[in-house]
C-alpha cells in the first residue's frame, strides 16, 4: 500500500472549481466507504481542528464512471498509516508527515491509485460558502472596531489595529451558504483582560453600528484576494481586502469572494444570553 509523501496541491485557493489530478492513494473505512487521496484537487476539504467552513460539494471522473464526493476531510500520513479528521495525532506541518485532502465516496471501484481523475466542484454552493466566509470576516472586523472603547486594558490588535475581540471571546463559528454564525463568551477570563461587563448593555445600538460600518465598507467595491504561502495544503494562507482604513490580511483557510461587489449587502443580528456566570453573545451574519 503507497502513502502520499508530500501534501496534496491544492488550488481552490486560486478560486478553482475543477481540477487533473492523480489518484495516489485508495483505503477502505470501517463503515465501508473510501477515501480517495489525489495529489491535486480543486475541491476545498474540512478542516476538523477549526472547521468553520465545510466540505465542498464535488464529483470525481475517470474516462469510465463519476463519483460523487461524500464529504472532502484533512487527512495525515507517516508513511505507514493514513489518519482521517479528528483521529489525526499531530498538528499540521509536523516533520515527516504529508497532509492530504481526502475524498470520501461510496464504492467508486473506477478510482484506483495511478487512475487520471477530473474533479468537478459545485460552483454555485462553493460561492454561496465563500460568500459567507468573506461576510464573516468582515463582520468580525466591524465587531472589534465597536466594541473598541469596551476595553480597559491593551489587548491584541486585529488587522485593522482595533483589541480582537473576535478572536479573544469565540467559541464556535459556523460558515453557511450566504452568511455565518459566530458565538462569542464574555465570562471572568475575558473580563480579566480588560472587557468591559456592561459593553454589550445596548445591543440595539452596538447591532446598528456595526451594519452601518459594514454597509460602508461593501458600498467600496473592493478587490479581494488570497495570498498563499505555496501550493500544498498546509501552506499558510491569507485573506486580503483593501478597506477604506487600510488594507487587512487575516489568516485563513477557507475560500473566499474576489470583490465585495459580488454581494449587495452584509448585515449582523445580535442575541445574547446568560449562562454558568458569563454572557454568550451571538451573531448571524448574512449576505445578499
Amino acid at each position: 500500500m503507497t502513502y502520499p509523501s508530500h501534501d496534496t496541491v491544492v488550488t481552490y485557493p486560486t478560486g478553482d472549481t475543477d481540477s487533473d489530478g492523480t489518484v495516489l492513494h485508495v483505503e477502505d473505512l470501517p463503515d465501508g466507504r473510501r477515501v480517495v487521496i489525489l495529489n491535486r484537487t480543486a475541491a476545498h476539504p474540512v478542516d476538523t481542528t477549526w472547521p468553520d467552513q465545510g466540505s465542498d460539494r464535488s464529483v470525481l471522473s475517470t474516462l469510465d464512471a463519476e463519483t460523487p464526493v461524500v464529504e472532502s476531510v484533512v487527512g495525515a500520513t507517516d508513511g505507514t498509516t493514513l489518519f482521517v479528521g479528528t483521529d489525526i495525532p499531530v498538528k499540521k506541518g509536523a516533520p515527516g508527515w504529508a497532509f492530504v485532502a481526502a475524498h470520501v465516496v461510496d464504492g467508486g471501484a473506477a478510482l484506483v491509485e495511478g487512475a487520471a481523475v477530473h474533479v468537478t466542484v459545485d460552483a454555485d454552493y462553493r460561492h454561496a460558502l465563500s460568500a459567507g466566509h468573506t461576510a464573516c470576516h468582515l463582520a468580525s472586523l466591524a465587531l472589534n472596531r465597536v466594541l473598541a472603547p469596551s476595553w480597559k486594558k491593551a489587548a491584541a490588535a486585529d488587522a485593522l489595529g482595533a483589541p480582537n475581540f473576535d478572536a479573544l471571546a469565540i467559541e464556535t463559528s459556523t460558515i453557511v451558504e450566504n452568511g455565518s454564525e459566530d458565538v462569542y463568551r464574555i465570562g471572568k477570563s475575558l473580563r480579566r483582560k480588560g472587557f468591559a461587563a456592561d459593553a454589550l448593555s445596548d445591543l440595539p445600538t452596538i447591532e446598528e453600528s456595526i451594519n452601518a460600518t459594514l454597509e460602508e465598507w461593501v458600498s467600496t467595491n473592493a478587490p479581494a484576494r488570497i495570498d498563499t504561502d505555496g501550493a500544498g495544503l498546509t501552506d499558510r494562507r491569507y485573506w486580503v481586502c483593501r478597506l477604506p482604513e487600510s488594507e487587512v490580511r487575516i489568516p485563513c483557510g477557507g475560500t473566499h469572494l474576489s470583490s465585495l461587489a459580488e454581494v449587495s449587502s452584509v448585515r449582523v443580528a445580535l442575541g445574547i444570553q446568560e449562562t454558568d456566570g458569563a454572557v454568550i453573545l451571538t451573531m448571524v451574519t448574512t449576505s445578499r
